[in-house]
């Protein structure tokens, strides 16, 4: 019988925790019946499926300047515990997903108490929109980057980074959710009824700085095409944020809770009008024309300007390397603006077409690594141990 196969993980939050899942899942498959030890950092569900825990997830589950300075002693112990544990652990791979801020310090504490140990990083720092030198510092103590997007392998390469590989994104695996069946399809195209997705963002900077302008924009949309429906997916712990928000506004949404309902609006929406972020990505593989906007307060815009090097900020325009979602950035994000490009989106005219064509050659581009992300990572990192399942 094969000894088993030793992996660590570290993942510091919910959505690291899902990718671990689907590794540990296709990792088990690929193997067989090997057995497989398992150590790190996770949430209950990667402890259900057989994680002994270095220590709580909610130590270092933490976000925010402010929330990352209070709780700085745990999160620097944390990290030596972390390392500690791994290299006593001695796995045949060290996985660290997301959370750059704490797993590249562990791996680089891991790299210094046990050089052997591969060292494989799922999720790619965003160094091609900010602070690239972050690149080249990887180096020494990450063997093989797994990336979600697929212009980082070369951005990395141009940055002198560890080598790259494009795994696929997740949300491949999920059209089926985000797309519509004929019923709503039939809601999606109605032009004189439409359902518009408003997504003021997931943080309370995002909300403070956009909802102003986002419920004066909806209300000019509202007096253009009177038939609208506007649905504003909500994240739990923010709606009452929210609700307290839109309570003034001319054009009152419909707030709704929960991912089900999120996933019900997005196959409904003809349009959306989106704080900038990943849910542009979400939006064109829904085939949702959208119009992003992005506020925030003077001194963090300036920082911006100075710090990201990119054209643009909007995930769908880099993967197809030009502009297709409209972009609204500080002062050109104005009510008049943001609902005439939305206006344009939502009627049956070039503007909206351009959209979607161009979501279609997204969906080409991140397609090209396959349809299981996850099986994908599992490939790219056996391969770099030139390990076979016994």
């Amino acid at each position: 019988m094969s000894r088993p196969f030793r992996l660590a993980i570290i993942a510091g939050e919910a959505s690291g925790d899902a990718l671990a899942l689907r590794f540990l899942a296709s990792l088990r498959s690929r193997f067989g019946s090997r057995e497989i030890a398992l150590t790190g950092v996770g949430g209950q569900g990667l402890i259900d499926a057989g994680m002994t825990p270095l220590f709580a997830q909610a130590d270092i589950a933490v976000m925010g300047f402010g929330p990352v300075i209070a709780r700085l002693p745990l999160l620097l112990r944390r990290m030596e515990d972390a390392a500690k544990g791994v290299a006593a652990f001695q796995p045949d791979l060290l996985l660290t997903i997301d959370s750059p801020d704490f797993c590249l310090r562990v791996a680089r504490k891991v790299r210094a108490r046990a050089p052997s140990i591969p060292i494989v990083h799922w999720v790619c720092p965003s160094v091609w929109a900010w602070r690239p030198g972050r690149a080249r510092q990887m180096v020494p103590h990450i063997d093989r980057i797994l990336a979600l997007l697929p212009f980082e392998p070369a951005a990395l390469e141009r940055l002198h980074g560890p080598k790259t590989v494009y795994v696929g994104h997740p949300l491949i695996e999920r059209l089926s959710d985000l797309r519509p069946d004929t019923a709503e399809a039939s809601i999606r195209g109605d032009v004189a009824n439409p359902v518009v997705l408003v997504l003021p963002g997931s943080r309370r900077s995002e909300i403070n700085h956009l909802m102003p302008v986002f419920g004066e924009a909806i209300a000019r949309v509202s007096a253009a095409v009177p038939g609208a429906r506007f649905v504003l997916p909500a994240v739990p712990h923010l709606r009452g944020l929210i609700a307290e928000a839109t309570s003034g506004w001319q054009t009152q949404p419909e707030i709704v809770e929960g991912e089900a309902a999120k996933l019900d609006a997005f196959r409904n929406a003809r349009a959306a009008l989106a704080a900038s972020g990943t849910v542009t990505l979400e939006l064109a593989l829904s085939q949702v024309p959208t119009v992003a906007a992005y506020r925030g307060a003077g001194w963090e815009a300036a920082i911006a300007r100075r710090l990201i090097k990119l054209p643009s900020v909007i995930l769908p325009n880099l993967i197809l390397g030009r502009s297709v979602v409209p972009e609204f950035i500080q002062q050109t994000a104005t009510a008049q603006a943001l609902s005439e490009s939305l206006l344009a989106a939502l009627a049956d005219g070039p503007a909206r077409q351009e959209q979607l064509a161009g979501f279609d050659e997204v969906e080409t581009i991140m397609r090209s690594a396959g349809a299981s992300p996850a099986a994908n990572a599992v490939e790219a990192a056996l391969a770099l141990l030139e390990t076979k399942p016994a």
